[in-house]
């Protein structure tokens, strides 16, 4: 497995708990700092390991929405929304579940590239995964899941659909700030097509960030600037400030090349409206390591094709159906965003199926194609 983020740490559970021997590789020394906003919906809660225990910083039961920070509207539930965590402490977690069942980690080692022919790769049913200080791992499937920036997704030759840029900034705050925070979120939907802005409370630090599309980098960090501004939040020394591109797959994007399959963020897998990755990474990087197990037991190339046909359509059929929802979704948002902002605050069927989806109870393409007045609206506002 190359990368030890919540696709690369899934991959390698899954895989080590078929009994394989496992090695991830990560560049990074772990913990390390990510820039997400670290929501734990109901989907990424399904497909954590068993026994997990999600180090939450904050459990959400209520959502302010607002329109480029006019018409505020908090919604309420009983019932938990979803959790929030750090990704480092999350990663971290999902690392030592691996390990636990039989995987080994490195650290601090780089892959330069991979190799399925040539001098380094002793036969056809081997991987050379060659690393930037010097020196060759060999392998009978290898797992890419090494970020959004992807070397083993070049390898493969992942196309990407739909790139954008996310700026973040992790803000200390006093208690009476927190206080104020507490349970509960805001979403922004912002003055760009496209954007929106989000404040996840973490204790006693919020995660105040920005999303739209890669292009105008300079427009971006003007929103995020007004928007911590309109907040009440300019007076405070940010911990950390980051930057992040999220890139979305195009539907014909391939998910394997001979013995390499690629998941997560590396795959260019991710919600195309909300770029939620998370549930995304756990989900595909599980099919991962299932197929790469078969993939590792495969006598030829035939049957390693074979089964990396059949993780592709795996992907497709639950993941890629959920994107392709989104992707009419983002159409939507980005040419009426007061439409939407406007059905979910006022319209309560709209929140209490915002609610069932992040909770995991629901999903956007399941809403879509069993109820029919949904499926009637995205299909009108479908048209220009």
């Amino acid at each position: 497995m190359v990368g030890a983020g919540p696709a690369g740490a899934s991959a390698a559970y899954a895989a080590a708990t078929a009994g394989r021997r496992v090695l991830i590789l990560e560049k990074a020394e772990l913990p390390r700092y990510k820039t997400c906003g670290g929501g734990i919906i109901g989907p990424s809660r399904d497909a954590l390991p068993p026994g997990f225990e999600l180090p939450l910083r904050e459990r959400v039961h209520a959502v302010t929405f607002s329109l480029n920070g006019r018409l505020v509207r908090t919604k309420r539930s009983r019932q938990m929304l979803f959790g929030l965590i750090n990704r480092p402490e999350f990663d971290a977690g999902l690392v030592e579940a691996a390990q636990g069942a039989g995987a080994v980690l490195r650290t601090g080692t780089a892959v330069s590239r991979v190799e399925q022919h040539g001098p380094a790769v002793p036969d056809r049913r081997t991987v050379a995964v060659v690393l930037s200080g010097g020196g060759t791992v060999l392998a009978r499937a290898v797992v890419g899941a090494d970020g959004s920036a992807s070397r083993i997704g070049a390898h493969v030759g992942v196309k990407l659909d739909q790139v954008d840029l996310g700026l973040e900034s992790e803000i200390p705050v006093p208690a009476a700030v927190a206080e104020d925070w507490a349970g509960r979120v805001l979403i922004d939907w912002g003055p760009l097509p496209g954007s929106y802005g989000w404040v996840f409370p973490k204790g006693d630090s919020l995660t105040v960030g920005v999303i739209s599309a890669r292009g105008d980098g300079g427009a971006t960090k003007r929103y995020l600037d007004d928007f911590v501004a309109r907040l009440g939040l300019s007076g405070f020394e940010p911990s950390i400030s980051s930057g992040h591109l999220t890139r979305c797959r195009s539907d014909d994007s391939p998910l394997s090349r001979g013995r390499v399959l690629v998941c997560g963020d590396a795959a260019g897998l991710l919600e195309p409206w909300t770029r939620e990755g998370i549930s995304y990474a756990l989900r595909s990087g599980r099919l991962a390591g299932e197929w790469a197990v078969r993939i590792s037991e495969a006598h030829d190339a035939v049957d390693a094709r074979r089964q990396a046909l059949n993780y592709a359509f795996a992907v497709k059929a639950g993941l890629g159906v959920e994107m392709g929802v989104g992707r009419r979704m983002m159409t939507l948002f980005e040419k009426r965003p007061g439409v939407l902002h406007a059905v979910l605050t006022t319209f309560p069927p709209a929140w209490n199926a915002f609610a069932r989806i992040v909770r995991g109870s629901s999903s956007l393409a399941e809403l879509v194609r069993t109820h029919p007045l949904a499926r009637r609206a995205l299909n009108a506002m479908d048209r220009p």
